[in-house]
């Protein structure tokens, strides 16, 4: 006896429908499921590990990749990214101030060499201590070591 499939087209219409309707209900479990998430994500490092070092994972990736293909990134970007830029950009603005606070504040508290003429090898310098203090922070940041 032949199973009854529904088309994969009334599947995608009924699963988009489904998730119009859900999507209340999604924003309010998934934003009461942080503390869950967090400590899931933390318990996972091993098994993290295991999945980005097993066999063929690269290969896997990159088959993934062309499976894809640059046809459908562009799509989703027009389908879907360009209207979630601004609005993901927002949402993110007070990440952003505290995530780029931290070195900016490196950066102010430098007291650099003295600036010397135009195409001057000392100059690069200058660009060496600001790239070794904001790799001290983001390390210290990071906790290395630790």
């Amino acid at each position: 006896m032949a199973l009854k499939v529904p088309s994969a087209s009334s599947a995608a219409d009924k699963l988009v429908s489904r998730a119009q309707a859900a999507s209340g209900e999604y924003a309010t479990n998934a934003a009461a499921a942080g503390d869950t998430w967090a400590s899931a994500a933390q318990a996972a490092k091993a098994a993290f590990s295991q999945g980005i070092t097993a066999g063929d994972i690269a290969g896997r990736w990159v088959r993934g990749i062309a499976k894809a293909g640059a046809a459908k990134y562009t799509r989703k970007i027009n389908d879907v990214g360009k209207g979630r830029f601004a609005e993901g950009v927002s949402a993110g603005k007070q990440d952003y101030a505290s995530n780029v606070e931290p070195f900016f504040t490196t950066i102010a508290g430098l007291n650099l060499s003295a600036r010397q003429a135009r195409g001057s090898a000392a100059n690069y310098q200058r660009v060496s201590q600001v790239g070794t203090a904001l790799n001290a922070k983001r390390m210290a940041l990071l906790g290395a070591g630790s």
